[in-house]
């Protein structure tokens, strides 16, 4: 049986709520990045891609962005302080990741991507209806009768093969008022790049006969073409006539790009596909998931297993799960019309008809495919490969902090199970304080837990702590039997630290180590004052050290949990005066907003045509409504 437990692999360290620079494992992550082209994916704190970027070599690309930051621009220095997880997807060229990248950039919008923010659709070559069909370039609406072939990963790339196409086969480019009213041929016919349709210096057979070989060509049945080019090359070479040699390598080089197969477009359809591993103990799926031809990214779970069985076994475990048991008030996950499997399911037509008949329409699932999307199958199954080989690096990378962390604060053995406490509110109000649970395999986020705060005066910090370490500790004496954690950080200075260790003297527990972390004088990462119950003195680490890196992912994590269930406790209060402040949404409107959406978050996170969707909500009220709300 597989349990899905997280959404994304624990590369990094969390973010940091509080505006403070997330500590991000760099080195860690960049060892195990391989240098293949890809795209990766920055995230924020909160899961938000702030920035999507394209390499021919992953490792070198991202590595340049942690070298130094005096030699990063202000805008990259900003952004990499932002970081607190990078996602990658490999792929098999450098364009193949130029089309994924533009297709990220548009569903994902980064703010960093500014130069890359557009809404511009691919290149398409065209060759038009007629008895003289014209080659040209397109990009926008097809509205013009003709067959177009693409798209391609850019606009050079385009404009060369239609260089390249018009020696190779002298098809006109010219618009058509132009090629009406020529009473003479152009200086293309001079040049060879025309055969004069205008002026009937060619025959319409012939000059069929040059459309049709385009066309072959653009369909991919290039390989004559290229060995009549190769055969030229060598003639030419042999007969020292270097320069026409030169120029038949280059037009293959143009041939062999231009017909370089494009795999993040294809033709169309939706297909989610599924990519399992397990190695190390450790069990990860990969989803990619394509709509209407188009990649649109990619999403990473690891799954916990109760007992050992195959990989096949994990994944027909798993797909129910993704799609039957997580669905929610809005229909539930989209199930696509084809699912893609890297391994053989023995349920396969079950679940098939299962899915359909949730679907309403035929579900096809299947482990044997060719052509398109058996390269997506491999670039999916390469894709987990390496988030597998990461989250497996990083788990040593824990370790090996967990032992520097026992070296500087002296403890008699290593921690295997840490304890991290935070408390937010805004001025008093909607107090929420937060648990974080981390041992040497990295964070335990089954473990995590809130804590509404209540029956203390508005604002009482330590109150606050008290409070939730009392409730915590009770229920580990009650029922975890009195197993406590090894190390308790709280995130605070001696007043908060001093909560701590009056309530487990009340309870009577020992042995747990306890720790205060304080921000310093300065309030600067790197600058954190470690209190140690017991010493007189704060410990402060170097910058750089991994023991101290790990308590600030750990207080971060804390931090960004408390915050975000604070955020939550305080909308839920103030939804219907924040709803009844935008104008010309009245009761009844709010009502009904509340319930199709099924809250505020919901409402949040809906965009303009969402909101339209709801009967009585124009587009000016839509907008005005978003508007407010961000």
């Amino acid at each position: 049986m597989a349990v899905i437990t997280e959404d994304e692999p624990p590369l990094t360290a969390p973010e940091s709520a509080s505006g403070a620079v997330t500590v991000f494992a760099a080195a860690a992550f960049l060892r195990s990045t391989p240098t293949r082209p890809g795209v990766y994916c920055m995230k924020d704190s909160s899961g938000v891609v702030i920035y999507v970027g394209k390499a021919k070599n992953l490792k070198n690309r991202l590595t340049s962005y942690f070298r130094s930051a005096t030699t990063l621009s202000a805008k990259n220095r900003s952004m990499v302080a932002q970081i607190a997880a990078i996602e990658i997807n490999l792929t098999h060229t450098e364009g193949e990741a130029l089309l994924l990248e533009n297709s990220l950039i548009k569903h994902h919008n980064p703010r960093y991507n500014i130069l890359l923010r557009d809404d511009k659709s691919y290149p398409y070559i065209f060759i038009s209806a007629g008895e003289f069909p014209r080659i040209a370039y397109h990009r926008g609406a097809r509205r013009e009768k003709g067959r177009y072939f693409g798209p391609y990963p850019g606009v050079v790339a385009v404009r060369e093969s239609l260089s390249l196409l018009q020696k190779l086969f002298p098809v006109r480019q010219c618009e058509d008022s132009y090629y009406k009213n020529r009473t003479r041929p152009c200086l293309q016919y001079q040049i060879e790049r025309c055969s004069a349709p205008c002026v009937g210096f060619i025959s319409g057979e012939d000059y069929a006969m040059d459309v049709r070989h385009t066309e072959m060509f653009l369909n991919g049945a290039e390989a004559a073409i290229i060995d009549e080019l190769v055969v030229k090359m060598e003639h030419a070479a042999a007969a020292q006539a270097y320069e026409q040699a030169a120029r038949y390598r280059d037009q293959i080089t143009y041939l062999r790009r231009i017909q370089e197969s494009q795999y993040v477009v294809g033709e169309g359809g939706d297909v989610d596909i599924f990519a399992a591993a397990r190695r190390g103990g450790v069990s990860c799926v990969q989803i990619f998931f394509v709509r209407k031809g188009q990649q649109l990214g990619s999403r990473v779970l690891f799954l916990q297993q109760r007992q050992e069985s195959s990989v096949g076994e994990l994944l027909a475990s798993f797909i129910p799960q993704y799609y039957l048991t997580a669905r929610d008030s809005s229909g539930g996950r989209e199930i696509p019309a084809r699912i893609i499997v890297n391994q053989p399911l023995a349920e396969r037509v079950m679940l098939s008809t299962a899915l359909s008949q949730i679907a309403n329409y035929h579900v096809e699932i299947s482990d044997k495919v060719r052509g398109e999307r058996a390269h997506w199958l491999q670039m999916a199954e390469e894709n987990v490969v390496q988030t597998l080989n990461a989250q497996l690096a990083n788990r040593q990378g824990y370790h090996d902090r967990f032992m520097q962390l026992q070296h500087q604060l002296d403890l008699d053995e290593l921690p295997q199970w840490i304890e991290c406490f935070d408390i937010s509110h805004t001025q008093g109000e909607a107090t929420v304080a937060s648990c974080v649970v981390y041992g040497i395999e990295g964070a335990r986020r089954s473990d995590y837990r809130r804590f509404n705060i209540s029956g203390i005066t508005a604002g009482d910090d330590y109150a606050a702590m008290y409070q939730v370490l009392s409730r915590r500790f009770k229920f580990l004496k009650q029922e975890r039997q009195a197993s406590y954690p090894d190390l308790l950080l709280i995130d605070g200075g001696k007043g908060q630290l001093a909560q701590a260790e009056q309530l487990l003297a009340e309870m009577q527990i020992v042995g747990i180590t306890l720790v205060g972390v304080a921000k310093g004088v300065t309030r600067k990462p790197g600058m954190e004052q470690l209190i140690l119950s017991g010493r007189s003195e704060a410990i402060i680490l170097p910058a750089d050290d991994p023991g101290l890196h790990l308590i600030q992912e750990i207080r971060d994590e804390a931090h960004r949990f408390a915050i975000t269930g604070h955020r939550q406790q305080r909308a839920k209060q103030r939804v219907t005066s924040t709803l009844e402040q935008v104008p010309g949404l009245g009761p009844k409107r709010r009502q009904l907003l509340l319930r199709q959406f099924g809250g505020l978050q919901e409402i949040r996170r809906a965009g303009v045509e969402d909101l339209m969707r709801v009967k009585g909500i124009s587009h000016t009220l839509a907008q005005a409504l978003y508007d407010h709300l961000h």
